[in-house]
């Protein structure tokens, strides 16, 4: 039984633990207690004692999900922290969490693969496939770097250059959520769209710099013989910023990859980024 719970989640709550010894006594009626009113209380119980002997032998045995909170307080140890204080579990959308290192690879390897990304990354005519491919590899590496270091954004890129890639963003991303970012992106954005061209719209209709600029922007889309769902997104990401009172340069960025080897975000918080190839 608590086999089964670490495959759904590691550290439960007393919320999860209770759900289980309700659905076990459910399950099968003659482990009922009679002398508990609810029927399960000690199985609640029992079931939390067996979660943390578990994680105990898995911490043991190497698993990186529970070894990264072993080495806490403890008799030998009493300066550290409290074992039940910051402990370190995935957050809901993170299903990758701290998964093991690939098998007969270790730290070592792994960062040597590191510095081969670094290499590749640098090459002016970069191997995307093998990238890929070596991101894949070294993702253990990363996440236990971010969960147990909790490094800089700007240290991090340093020593991922790749992540500036803005495939491996999303693969990233799909690496750790199991989720599409780009479809889940514009998934949103397109049930949004609507309402949003009705706003801006209005915007379009009063005075001010910004109305006109919609006021353009919103010509240029009506005078489209096909407004597709590429279109529209377009539409809503320029107007977007505009319709907020953003400063557009400051959100709006083009790189023309003839002209500079890399794009200028440096000081670009959050921002669309054009990318022009001339050869294309």
């Amino acid at each position: 039984m608590a086999t089964a719970i670490m495959n759904y989640k590691p550290y439960p709550t007393e919320k999860n633990i209770a759900m289980a010894a309700e659905a076990l006594v459910t399950a099968h009626p003659c482990l009922k207690e009679k002398s508990s009113e609810c029927g399960w209380y000690g199985w609640k119980w029992s079931l939390q004692y067996k979660m943390g002997n578990l994680r105990t032998k898995l911490a043991r045995a190497g698993c990186l999900e529970v070894s990264v909170n072993s080495g806490r307080r403890s008799h030998n140890n009493p300066d550290k922290d409290h074992p039940h204080h910051n402990i370190k579990k995935a957050r809901r959308a993170e299903v990758n969490y701290l998964p093991n290192f690939p098998k007969g690879q270790d730290a070592t390897t792994l960062e040597n693969v590191r510095l081969q990304i670094m290499q590749e990354v640098e090459r002016s005519e970069k191997n995307l496939l093998l990238i890929d491919k070596l991101m894949q590899m070294t993702f253990a590496l990363r996440r236990l770097e971010i969960v147990k270091e909790n490094p800089m954004v700007g240290d991090f890129l340093n020593r991922w250059p790749a992540l500036r890639i803005d495939s491996q963003i999303c693969a990233e991303f799909h690496r750790i959520t199991n989720v599409n970012l780009q479809n889940q992106f514009y998934s949103g954005l397109d049930i949004h769209t609507p309402r949003l061209l009705i706003l801006f719209r209005q915007k379009a209709a009063r005075t001010g710099k910004a109305s006109e600029t919609l006021r353009n922007i919103l010509k240029l889309y009506d005078q489209q013989e096909e407004q597709d769902a590429d279109a529209k997104r377009t539409l809503v990401l320029h107007g977007l910023p505009l319709y907020l009172r953003e400063e557009e340069p400051q959100f709006f960025r083009v790189w023309n990859i003839e002209e500079t080897p890399e794009p200028d975000i440096n000081n670009t918080p959050v921002g669309v980024l054009t990318i022009i190839n001339e050869k294309q």
